[in-house]
């Protein structure tokens, strides 16, 4: 006896098939949503120890934008901070004007350069912490590709905020 059939005799075998994936699609994002959510936490940890040392309070590695802000203003300059935020608006409005009117190869030429000089931004910045806190550019490779844990190694391993890396 076909248990599917007994339970619901109106749906065909493709109906079951896909309830049945988007449960599990449901349930792994479930899983995802949980899994970023539990990593925010440890960095917003990491965070606080590390705005400590820099002689912030804690408090303010909580609220998000504002943390960012005093980032830079600890390890670099506040005026990279407000150029890279422009770029984030720029790309999201590159983005909205691709997908609202439809490709278009200018804006995508334009989305691409936008995005690369972001992540040229996001790596200086890592290089700017690093060197805050007395490491050189093996901890700034560390900084992009396991954040997490590098930024848990700045919060509660021995390394000292130097200053700003002007």
């Amino acid at each position: 006896m076909d248990v599917a059939a007994t339970l619901a005799p109106e749906l065909s075998e493709d109906m079951m098939a896909g309830l049945i994936g988007g449960g599990i699609l449901g349930a792994g994002g479930g899983i995802i949503i949980t899994l970023a959510l539990v990593l925010y936490i440890i960095q917003v940890i990491a965070y606080w120890k590390m705005f400590k040392k820099m002689g912030e309070p804690g408090w303010k590695s909580i609220i998000p934008v504002y943390n960012g802000y005093i980032m830079y203003k600890r390890t670099w300059k506040p005026m990279w901070f407000w150029v890279n935020l422009l770029i984030g608006f720029v790309a999201a409005l590159l983005s909205n004007l691709n997908t609202s009117f439809g490709p278009s190869t200018v804006i995508t030429v334009i989305s691409v350069i936008v995005l690369i000089v972001g992540i040229v931004f996001g790596v200086i910045s890592d290089n700017k912490i690093s060197k805050s806190f007395g490491h050189g550019a093996g901890y700034t490779v560390g900084l992009i590709f396991l954040p997490v844990i590098f930024t848990l190694i700045l919060g509660f391993g021995k390394s000292e905020y130097k200053g700003a890396d002007l």
